[in-house]
């Protein structure tokens, strides 16, 4: 090499695969903001018509055998897949806009009213709308929850479907807290929407008799899901983290920090029912690390405790009598299917065969037939 050593065109070959890499994350990007926006107009099209078309007229296989003659080799036509457009046409239009669809185009007026909705709704791929929408039929609020956490965490397909059905959004914010009292407003309600309850741990597989060593090995194994489980922006910091308190040393049991807080979350996970002596147990360890650990910038640390169950009134006790942010969650693990239950579960055959007929079902009562 004359012009560069060997190093310097490595480096070189390198930065061209990640700008390579990089457009094409853009490209696939905006093609789907463009798909979605189509599909957007088009279900929003099709319910302006079909209030016009009398019953029985099969109004949607018409369209579709229409347009896959029109462009055979589209594959996005097919009439389920139409009946999906108007679906997310209806979830996420705001009401007036449905009114007055006959005066305006739904997506501009959309874009307009709604930008910071209509950007994440957009930047969604179609196969994970199909699966919120199949899940959670009209209900916008919860939709457009799924649709906020796969943009802040780049979920996949299988990560949203994970999260569904571990009920997130029953789970998210719900944790006992003192964090009212303890932070100040709105760091209190960013710190409280990071906490569930209870937390899933149904990635780790645990005999009934197990000890709380155990667990939390288990837990730093599959640190990778932990951390999915725990949220967006957590880093692992380490289990057991030495500080010095006077003459003693003393083991933070779990420390963590999330980069987009700028905080320190002290985590101490127990096998048995929640104690309050568990809280100057973990206010101690937060004292340490605010006092070595915290920076100028950071906020204030938080705790929290995950057992195996809690009563509510006990831990609301507890929690008043510390000035320190700290909180108590429940935790699951795997329910396993008996054996002899697998024998009972359907084929893919009869599932698919059932899903085609709560379709139908369900188109037929969207047209008034049933």
């Amino acid at each position: 090499m004359d012009i560069m050593n060997v190093e310097e065109y490595k480096t070189w070959i390198g930065g061209i695969a990640r700008r390579y890499r990089q457009s094409q994350i853009k490209a696939a990007t905006a093609v789907n903001v463009e798909m979605l926006k189509f599909y957007w107009t088009l279900g929003a099209d099709i319910v302006r018509l079909e209030k016009d078309q009398p019953w029985g007229s099969k109004f949607m296989q018409r369209v579709s055998a229409d347009l896959k003659a029109w462009m055979p080799e589209a594959k996005c036509f097919s009439r389920v897949n139409l009946y999906y457009m108007v679906r997310f046409f209806n979830l996420y239009a705001p009401v007036k806009i449905v009114q007055q669809i006959a005066e305006q185009l739904p997506l501009l007026a959309f874009s307009r009213e709604y930008p910071n909705v209509c950007q994440m709704v957009f930047s969604v791929p179609w196969g994970h709308h199909m699966v919120i929408m199949d899940k959670f039929g009209d209900d916008q609020r919860t939709a457009l929850f799924y649709v906020r956490k796969t943009v802040e965490n780049g979920w996949s397909r299988a990560m949203l479907e994970n999260n569904i059905a571990s009920n997130l959004h029953l789970r998210q914010g719900n944790a006992e807290t003192n964090f009212d009292l303890a932070l100040t407003d709105p760091d209190s309600d960013l710190a409280k929407e990071t906490l569930k309850d209870p937390y899933d741990f149904s990635f780790i597989a645990m005999d009934e008799k197990y000890r709380e060593e155990e667990l939390k090995t288990e837990l730093i194994k599959n640190i990778e899901q932990f951390l999915q489980e725990l949220g967006r922006g957590f880093s692992y910091l380490g289990r057991e983290y030495k500080l010095q308190v006077g003459d003693t040393q003393r083991a933070v049991d779990m420390l963590f920090y999330n980069v987009f807080e700028r905080r320190y979350y002290v985590i101490e996970v127990k096998v048995r029912k929640f104690d309050p002596a568990d809280v100057g147990q973990i206010g101690t360890y937060m004292v340490a690390v605010n006092r070595q650990l915290k920076q100028p910038g950071d906020q204030q640390t938080v705790g929290l405790i995950i057992c195996r169950e809690k009563d509510r009134v006990t831990v609301q006790y507890a929690l008043e009598s510390s000035s320190l942010p700290i909180g108590v969650s429940d935790y699951v693990l795997e329910r396993f299917i008996p054996a002899d239950f697998k024998s009972q579960l359907p084929t893919i055959e009869e599932v698919e065969g059932e899903l085609t007929r709560r379709m139908e079902i369900a188109e037929k009562r969207r047209l008034g037939k049933a």
